[in-house]
């Protein structure tokens, strides 16, 4: 008898093996601005790649995930460096989950376009996504099997209130739209499992809510180190032992050191904040 194939893991599956195995809630965004870029790679957009790299493999043993943001690489024309950069991490870091950072946000067959670029050019465990345009900027990402989506619901930036924090008049209790779109996250939007939210570190009274009302999908959460998030406040606010976080620090970690020892200086700083983020679970 030929042996049984087992199913392949999810997105889902993966972060909690991540989890489990680096005993980690980090998530490490890499942001790469060649002008930051310490020794001989500052100001040459053409080390993206190296750059990146070197920090994958400092921090792959400290981490929940990875998020390389699009943007930082479509700016210097550098999407064959984040192809090659998604290969390195299937390869040398193949237990941890990459996160897309794209913020998509568009409907149909557009929609389905950038569902195939994050998932099948880069291939991408999941994707960020605006929810602006309502169910049908969604859904096209729900077709890869196994995939996560994150939308955008409460973020760390102060104008997120200009629409996060206004109530919808319409609807049973006027419910602020980030708290609407929670619940549409945790219920009818969530056909197979694969939805979770963003919510930013800087405002954990808000995550506690979105925790509240979507108890059990994973949570993005970014906005700790240099945009000033509580870590601890993040742990406490949305981590529950059934529910995953997935808490990303950029610039705090892959530019801690502006000299020839980054890498070390990086693997240093996800240390601590690693360390900060499980202590916090018992606190």
């Amino acid at each position: 008898m030929g042996s049984l194939k087992s199913a392949p893991m999810t997105f889902l599956d993966k972060l909690a093996a991540a989890q489990q195995k680096n005993g980690s809630l980090l998530c490490v965004g890499l942001d790469p601005e060649p002008a930051r870029f310490p020794g001989g790679y500052k100001d040459d957009a053409a080390s993206i790649y190296d750059f990146c790299a070197r920090i994958v493999d400092a921090t792959a043993d400290l981490v929940i995930a990875f998020k390389p943001q699009i943007a930082y690489f479509a700016a210097h024309r550098a999407e064959a460096q984040l192809e090659k950069l998604m290969e390195h991490m299937r390869r040398n870091a193949p237990h941890v989950p990459v996160i897309l950072d794209a913020k998509r946000g568009d409907i149909g067959s557009t929609a389905e376009q950038y569902a195939i670029e994050a998932f099948d050019r880069y291939g991408a465990d999941a994707v960020t996504l605006s929810p602006f345009m309502g169910f049908d900027s969604v859904a096209p990402y729900l077709k890869h099997e196994g995939k996560g989506a994150f939308l955008l619901c409460r973020t760390s930036n102060p104008g997120g209130a200009d629409l996060q924090g206004q109530r919808l008049a319409d609807i049973e209790g006027q419910p602020f739209l980030y708290e609407h779109v929670a619940k549409l996250a945790q219920g009818p939007w969530n056909l197979n499992g694969q939805l979770g939210l963003v919510v930013g570190a800087t405002y954990p009274a808000e995550i506690e809510r979105v925790r509240e009302l979507a108890p059990t999908v994973p949570l993005l959460i970014p906005g700790v180190g240099a945009q000033g998030g509580d870590a601890v406040a993040t742990v406490r606010a949305g981590w529950r032992a059934d529910a995953p976080i997935v808490v990303n620090s950029s610039r705090a970690i892959i530019y801690a050191s502006s000299g020839e020892d980054f890498a070390d200086a990086a693997k240093n700083a996800a240390r601590t904040m690693r360390d900060t983020l499980e202590a916090a679970k018992a606190s």
